[in-house]
């Protein structure tokens, strides 16, 4: 068998992190850059010139006097964690396969389960936002899943109580080699919320390959192809070649949940997709996923822990 180049790639190591992001001005140094790569500007009148503020950690307009921390208007804002906490935080997030919990996290970090929980939600918002307008395009395999388990005693099936459902799709190749992912929570498997999806996530120049479920039809309301195969039931559905890459992601996706975290909160659930769809569609360079990652967060408003905690995202 042919050796997986993508899951034996070296990625970065943890000499290599303490090379790269060891101390608290390494860190900083790679948040400066990534929020102004061609020089300071302010935010305030757009002037380049500045002096700093050594006691407070502050840049300082030349022109307006404002003065502007690195970190005001990232994800990062009013921390009160070193940078490197951080940066750690990143380097667990984006290197894991199968994710992290935050009780596992706290423990790595040297940090209260509580803050690591908030570390891993507002970097699993960034990686929400940061793919929410990403659309795929060519052939696209689709499919319908949940999460959460059945319960005793209750109805058994689609309209189970305690399941989740989601929408996976995997943009592919003509040669039917996989490419980007998208997963996406829905209310539920009817025509509206699946037209919903595909105006949202899908390009209408799509052609989209799905089982016989007949609310993936509505995908044509969005532009898209629509290509139904129909595949039964049972363990044997999901061998089906032509839905090779899906099934293949669902699989992992439930094992990571299953294995990692046993169980998440439903209002929870966009976050958790968003985290492995960020990780799927840049798996083939690991080691540039923290520079990427830490890109994004800088450019990500930062949302207070009350509301992080109440969202409600339906992507």
């Amino acid at each position: 068998m042919a050796r997986n180049a993508v899951q034996l790639q070296r990625g970065l190591s943890e000499a290599a992190f303490e090379r790269d992001y060891g101390s608290e001005e390494q860190c900083r140094a790679v948040v400066v850059a990534a929020r102004w790569p061609d020089g300071f500007v302010c935010p305030a009148c757009g002037g380049r010139d500045y002096s700093m503020v050594k006691m407070r950690d502050l840049f300082q307009c030349t022109a307006c006097r404002r003065q502007t921390s690195p970190i005001a208007g990232t994800i990062f804002a009013a921390t009160k964690l070193p940078l490197r906490t951080w940066f750690r935080a990143l380097y667990h997030r984006t290197q894991s396969k199968q994710g992290i919990s935050s009780i596992e996290l706290g423990r790595r970090l040297g940090v209260r389960q509580s803050t690591a929980w908030t570390i891993k939600h507002k970097l699993q918002q960034v990686m929400l936002e940061r793919d929410a307008g990403k659309r795929l395009t060519g052939r696209v395999e689709i499919d319908d899943a949940y999460l959460g388990g059945e319960r005793s005693g209750g109805k058994r099936g689609r309209g189970a109580a305690g399941k989740t459902p989601f929408v996976a799709a995997v943009e592919t190749t003509p040669q039917g080699k996989p490419v980007r992912l998208k997963l996406r929570r829905v209310a539920g498997f009817c025509g509206h919320a699946i037209a919903g999806f595909a105006k949202r996530s899908l390009d209408p120049a799509c052609t989209v390959v799905s089982d016989g479920l007949a609310c993936f039809g509505r995908v044509t309301d969005a532009g898209c192809t629509h290509q139904a195969i129909r595949t039964g039931s049972g363990a044997a559905a999901a061998r089906t070649p032509v839905f090779k890459w899906v099934n293949t992601a669902l699989g992992n996706i439930k094992a990571a949940i299953v294995g990692t975290y046993r169980a998440i909160c439903n209002k929870h659930v966009p976050r958790y997709l968003a985290e492995f769809e960020y990780r799927f569609n840049r798996r083939y360079d690991l080691a540039a996923m923290i520079p990427r990652l830490c890109w994004a967060s800088v450019r990500t408003t930062p949302m207070p822990c009350r509301l992080l905690k109440l969202a409600e995202v339906y992507g």
